[in-house]
């Protein structure tokens, strides 16, 4: 049974990443409805939350029926940091997350994320700053090291977990790799034998099937995975391997109904939570996987992105099962 705090998560949870422009309410209200288990918001900056940048105080928005849900800050700067942590914790997260794991280059190149990675020191200073900051448990996601000579997660495991923080996320890829090659989890099954730690550990990095998830668990040993790029248009990928876990079969992939019914719901609420126009611009890189392996769906993504107005992406999306009655899914 992993455990964060006081915070059951089951057998082998199933956490949703945290995702820029991605991991937002309306996204997390769709992949809690099929089986996510703990999910983070967006990772939002400590410079943005402590000016009450408006982007970032929208970033705190959480709601009843998506807890468990973790609040993700990312920063530079320790004091800026303890600051942030404090007004995350203040509204009533059930986590707390530092983002030592972002690798891209406005992020890393200015002192945060990734970067911490060349900086133990520091990364255990500010650490220990979030951890006195906060009323919730701190977690945190990270990365193998910097680059291929500097892969030191083992002994980050062990200070970060010296700090006081309750579970630790680990990305099989360095910094340098970025989302490139394949993940290499053996340093994660490292981590986790370590007989000093005794926190959960989460694995992260290439997730994409319920079959791959089963590997993980069987060969890592890790206490959960978490999902990021596969779950975009793909939510359903959480509960398929839910069913995979239990029944050791695959899940049949859901009806064109229930993928317009999923993609609707999760439209709706993205106009709802940002207004018409950036609610419909970013529910666009959604569609191709929301239909993806039906024939015809490129058609239809082409025509959806086209769409400026709610009431024409709603008209087009229950018109859909009228556009190809013969075979639905492709070969």
């Amino acid at each position: 049974m992993a455990k964060i705090g006081n915070i059951e998560l089951g057998n082998f949870p199933l956490l949703l990443a945290p995702m820029e422009d991605v991991s937002d309410p309306p996204f997390r209200a769709v992949c809690k409805e099929l089986g996510a288990d703990l999910m983070y918001t967006e990772f939002i900056s400590s410079e943005g939350l402590i000016r009450d940048a408006a982007k970032s105080i929208q970033k705190l928005d959480i709601f009843e029926y998506e807890r468990p849900v973790g609040i993700q800050i990312f920063g530079s700067e320790i004091e800026h940091m303890r600051e942030a942590a404090y007004l995350a914790s203040a509204v009533n997260p059930d986590l707390v997350d530092i983002n030592y794991g972002c690798p891209v280059k406005n992020v890393a190149c200015r002192g945060a994320g990734a970067s911490l990675l060349r900086d133990i020191l520091k990364m255990e200073k500010m650490t220990a700053a979030v951890v006195q900051a906060s009323s919730q448990p701190v977690t945190v996601k990270t990365r193998l090291g910097w680059d291929d000579s500097t892969k030191n997660i083992c002994e980050v495991a062990e200070r970060l977990q010296d700090t006081g923080i309750q579970a630790l996320t680990i990305h099989g890829r360095t910094r340098a790799q970025l989302y490139k090659g394949e993940a290499d989890w053996t340093l994660i099954r490292e981590v986790k034998n370590n007989p000093r730690i005794t926190i959960p550990i989460f694995g992260n990095g290439d997730i994409d099937s319920p079959q791959k998830a089963v590997q993980m668990k069987n060969d890592y040993g890790v206490d959960g995975v978490m999902i990021g790029r596969a779950s975009i248009g793909n939510p359903w990928i959480f509960r398929q391997i839910k069913h995979f876990i239990e029944f050791n079969e695959i899940m049949e992939p859901p009806s064109l109904s229930e993928r317009i019914r999923i993609c609707t719901s999760h439209l709706l609420k993205s106009v709802e939570w940002k207004g018409d126009r950036l609610g419909i611009f970013e529910m666009r890189r959604h569609y191709a996987g929301y239909f993806k392996g039906i024939n015809n769906s490129k058609e239809w993504r082409s025509n959806l992105v086209r769409f400026d107005t709610l009431i024409e992406i709603t008209d087009y999306l229950q018109e859909l099962p009228f556009k190809n009655q013969e075979e639905i899914f492709a070969e």
